[in-house]
């Protein structure tokens, strides 16, 4: 696996510089967050109620039996339903350094598993569907996981997805040890 230390350091850079990208220049997630109307309103209601940061839903329930309750299916039934997440104050720098641990993370994973199945002669193709592969799986599932429940926007995480895979398969191939 140390052998694998170029392609590790060589795709976290390529990954980190096309979620820029994605974020910042395609702008892939430009409709993932909607503007709620009137929103001066629900900042201001939210602020007097003193939510801590955290994710909540609303309706919300603390037992299953809350949830069967009469009162609670009503309110359910009613609408609306939605989650909320209160966020501390963004620091931009601990974030992008975290994207960055991220996919040096991935990438350590990608070379692990990579090192237990491939040969250092393993044919170019071969490398590339491994570590393709298991990137996609990497990049993609828990987010799609998470969406089926929580109905959030998938369409340019897909894309993401399938693109990092793809970089990350290349790299990996191309600085292969032989």
């Amino acid at each position: 696996m140390l052998a694998l230390w170029l392609p590790i350091v060589v795709s976290t850079v390529a990954l980190f510089f096309c979620s820029f990208l994605s974020w910042m220049i395609v702008r892939l997630h430009e409709n993932d967050w909607l503007k709620i109307d009137n929103e001066d309103r629900l900042i201001e209601t939210v602020r007097d109620m003193n939510i801590p940061e955290g994710n909540y839903m609303f309706p919300g329930s603390m037992s299953p039996a809350e949830m069967n309750s009469p009162e609670y299916r009503e309110k359910y039934k009613s609408g609306p339903r939605g989650t909320i997440t209160v966020l501390p104050e963004t620091n931009m720098a601990k974030n992008l350094v975290m994207t960055v641990v991220y996919f040096l993370f991935c990438n350590a994973t990608f070379a692990y598993l990579a090192s237990f199945a491939l040969d250092n002669g393993t044919d170019s193709l071969t490398i590339f569907r491994f570590v393709a592969t298991v990137a996609l799986l990497t990049f993609s599932a828990s987010y799609l996981q998470h969406a089926i429940w929580f109905r959030s926007r998938v369409v340019g995480h897909v894309i993401e997805a399938i693109a990092f895979s793809l970089i990350a398969g290349a790299i990996f191939t191309l600085l292969w040890p032989t």
